[in-house]
């Protein structure tokens, strides 16, 4: 029996750094494609007017043998090799569009179907709304999205979008706000991709959650108070 461990762990081992080398193979192509949808999104006037700030990263080699290793563990459907790599790890390429408050996905969300089309990109899959607030929760599913409770406490608008080339290649793009990138970034250091050893460092970033979301709230009354009180201006 343990012979036979052994054996499918280098056979994992081969499969994976054959992956691995394939992707790095094509690099240059996932740069291109991350650097093309950020131009994109971030040059149109409406969408840009909205976003703070706007990131892009290509999965570095080692990241990506950790995500598969991971998946080989877990043996969820068949192995992922060099062969069928692009159609199932939609993360290879990512951008991350930070907004100031929530509520502007309300305006954002219809912004990004319209500039992913205008630039024939494709969303190979339905954008999710992962999120554990009720009240996020019913607004995201207002505007459109499928909303998703994340026990993590996790908030944040995926999309997974695929280029128009010969050869597709897919690119995740996140949608989030200042706040939710507040608990995202320290959650990330410490709970991610293993859950932190620390049962008190788990508990405090689920108050930390609770913070962001507070604070998330509070920005958005803040920009709905200065707007009525511009309209009631504008109305004298």
């Amino acid at each position: 029996m343990a012979t036979r461990n052994i054996e499918h762990s280098a056979e994992d081992d081969r499969r994976i750094d054959s992956a691995v080398a394939f992707f790095e193979g094509h690099r240059e192509s996932f740069e291109a494609l991350a650097h093309s949808l950020r131009a994109s999104l971030s040059e149109d006037p409406e969408l840009g007017s909205m976003i703070h700030f706007i990131r892009h990263r290509v999965k570095a080699a080692e990241s990506l043998r950790v995500k598969l290793r991971r998946l080989a563990d877990a043996q969820e459907g068949d192995p992922i090799d060099k062969v069928n790599l692009f159609a199932r790890v939609s993360d290879l390429a990512g951008l991350r569009i930070i907004h100031l408050h929530t509520d502007q996905i309300r305006a954002m969300h219809p912004l990004i179907l319209k500039v992913l089309k205008e630039n024939r990109y494709r969303i190979i899959s339905t954008p999710v709304a992962y999120c554990w607030d009720v009240e996020y929760k019913k607004l995201f599913e207002d505007v459109g999205l499928r909303a998703e409770e994340a026990d993590s406490m996790y908030t944040t608008v995926h999309y997974d979008v695929q280029s128009s080339q010969q050869t597709p290649i897919t690119c995740e793009l996140q949608v989030r706000s200042l706040a939710d990138e507040v608990w995202g970034e320290v959650s990330h250091r410490v709970n991610y991709p293993e859950e932190s050893p620390s049962e008190a460092c788990r508990d405090q970033l689920k108050v930390l959650a609770r913070l962001t979301s507070g604070c998330g709230r509070l920005v958005d009354s803040i920009f709905k108070t200065h707007g009525d009180s511009v309209v009631a201006v504008d109305q004298r």
